[in-house]
């Protein structure tokens, strides 16, 4: 009959309540929560044993007691061949690779005598308990990178005022490894935050599956613990590198264990190491940093075989993504109004969009060479950066029809249109563009005549014209109300029937429109 196994404790307190103090077995029993059938079979192997009383028991360890009360059974071999917990510890850590497999490909080297799967997993628990618990955790090869600040930071000299600035010193650190990376930074600002990502992936050549940053505000712009709101420039690093980014939660360290290791591995032995050097520039301060950085990663484990970097080398590497073909281009993003002239400012410059999305608010991306906006996700405008402050940037395509057709007008082009609508159109357009100092005084009067024609018809305002030159009243107002009330047509006696051309050195003619355009004169 199998005994039903109990914790060494419970039989010690059974023995002691029999043996000690005169219980019957059912009273042991019932003082113990157990079976009475369990009292009477571990009796039984007791007096097999050789254990007759209390005194007996007593002298014994839980070890060297459990062994008397279950020998193995007779004629199997008691020691069995036993795995390279190490190995198999080692073995866990790379993609695809799980304890069953390990168990089956262990049991298929001893097919008689192997451990079963339960007693392998349960012995492979006892060997990791043995470990330095900040080596517990199983990190899947390249598929976390840990991030976060020292708090110690170093003082740097200004060689030539003196000024000292403390740079900030940024950690990264992959889980599977335990690899690091670090370097100094002047602030934990935006710009420098996605920079040092970016050299820690080109330092380990490849990026992993997932960052585990802190809350930090250049990251996360707001903490949640289940859906945390990325900085828009963070969301863009993680998705050019092709990352998931999944912040720890909010005071709770051990999300971050790895981050909060490898700090205290910077501060204990690169920065004390450096604590009596002084430093006179950013890049002179990155130097002796890289050069600890390979001392530390050289560094051997106390109970591990290896290295941070022979681990590095056969863990994490293999299992990295491989970096994009560019690298990325930092970008800020804000956003804007669209303004009645269907324009939206950036840093004191006016960018042009579609005119259907005046008084829509728009996302703005500006990187160091273009300026995109952005409507609901969808990119709708992409200008090249333009840092001049009260400058106007825009883009044809964006203005609506008439707005098109009025820049296309010059005085050249006007007077070509108006003597293909009518002699008497050329004349009169003619008439309003020099009766002003400067042609483009007239320039709205003229294409006033423009929309009369539109309005009128061509042979109407030819003949208006001609009465106008007439009577020497050639305005958008008279030639308006003559085509109202229907006077075009109506003759003028005793006028002549046609204007001779006047010949004067202070009159223009069409040359001078020409070489007014020429000039570049800008239109209205």
């Amino acid at each position: 009959m199998a005994a039903e196994r109990l914790s060494m404790r419970k039989v010690y307190e059974i023995f002691r309540l029999m043996w000690m103090c005169g219980l019957a077995g059912r009273e042991a029993a019932r003082a113990c929560k157990v079976s009475a059938s369990t009292v009477h079979e571990y009796q039984r192997r007791a007096r097999k044993a050789g254990l007759k009383s209390w005194q007996d028991i007593q002298a014994l360890d839980e070890v060297k007691l459990e062994s008397l009360l279950f020998p193995p059974p007779a004629g199997l071999p008691t020691a069995r061949p036993l795995p390279d917990w190490n190995q198999v510890h080692q073995e866990l850590h790379k993609k695809g690779v799980t304890r069953q497999l390990l168990w089956e490909e262990y049991k298929a080297r001893h097919p008689e005598d192997g451990l079963q799967y339960s007693q392998f997993c349960e012995r492979y628990q006892a060997y990791r308990r043995r470990l330095d618990l900040s080596l517990r955790q199983v990190h899947r090869a390249g598929e976390k990178v840990f991030v976060d600040y020292c708090g110690q930071t170093v003082p740097v000299t200004d060689p030539a005022t003196g000024e000292i600035q403390e740079a900030q010193i940024f950690v990264a650190v992959l889980g599977a490894s335990n690899y690091t990376f670090a370097e100094a930074t002047w602030t934990q600002r935006l710009p420098d935050w996605t920079g040092s990502h970016e050299r820690a992936f080109e330092a380990f050549g490849g990026t992993p599956q997932i960052v585990v940053p802190d809350n930090l505000k250049s990251g996360v712009k707001r903490p949640c613990r289940y859906e945390p709101e990325l900085n828009p420039t963070y969301r863009d690093l993680a998705e050019h590198y092709g990352v998931a980014i999944i912040p720890a939660r909010v005071r709770r360290p051990k999300d971050k264990a790895k981050a909060e290791a490898g700090v205290l591995l910077v501060e204990r032995w690169i920065l004390a190491c450096l604590r009596h050097r002084q430093f006179f520039s950013l890049s002179e301060l990155n130097a002796a940093i890289t050069e600890q950085l390979v001392r530390l990663n050289d560094r051997p484990f106390r109970k591990l075989p290896g290295s941070r970097r022979s681990r590095f080398e056969e863990l994490d590497r293999p299992a990295l993504q491989p970096l994009p073909a560019m690298r990325y281009e930092y970008s800020e993003w804000s956003k804007a109004r669209v303004g009645p002239d269907y324009h939206v400012e950036v840093e004191g410059h006016y960018y042009s969009v579609p005119y259907q999305l005046v008084d829509q608010v728009l996302d703005i991306r500006r990187t160091g060479s273009s300026v995109e906006c952005l409507h609901r996700s969808r990119r709708v405008a992409s200008h090249r950066h333009n840092p001049e402050v009260g400058g106007v940037t825009t883009i044809r395509e964006h203005m609506p029809r008439s707005h098109r057709e009025y820049l296309d007008w010059t005085p050249v082009s006007l007077l070509q249109w108006a003597r293909r609508s009518g002699a008497h159109v050329g004349l009169a357009v003619e008439s309003i563009l020099r009766s002003k100092p400067h042609p483009y005084q007239g320039f709205h009067a003229a294409l006033g005549l423009r929309s009369l024609a539109k309005r009128y018809g061509e042979d109407r305002l030819d003949a208006a014209c001609g009465r106008a030159l007439r009577l020497g009243a050639v305005s958008f107002t008279s030639l308006e109300s003559m085509l109202k009330r229907g006077l075009e047509s109506q003759p003028l006696p005793d006028v002549p029937e046609s204007i001779p051309a006047l010949d004067h050195d202070n009159l223009r003619g069409p040359d001078y429109y020409r070489q007014a355009e020429a000039e570049g004169v800008a239109s209205c």
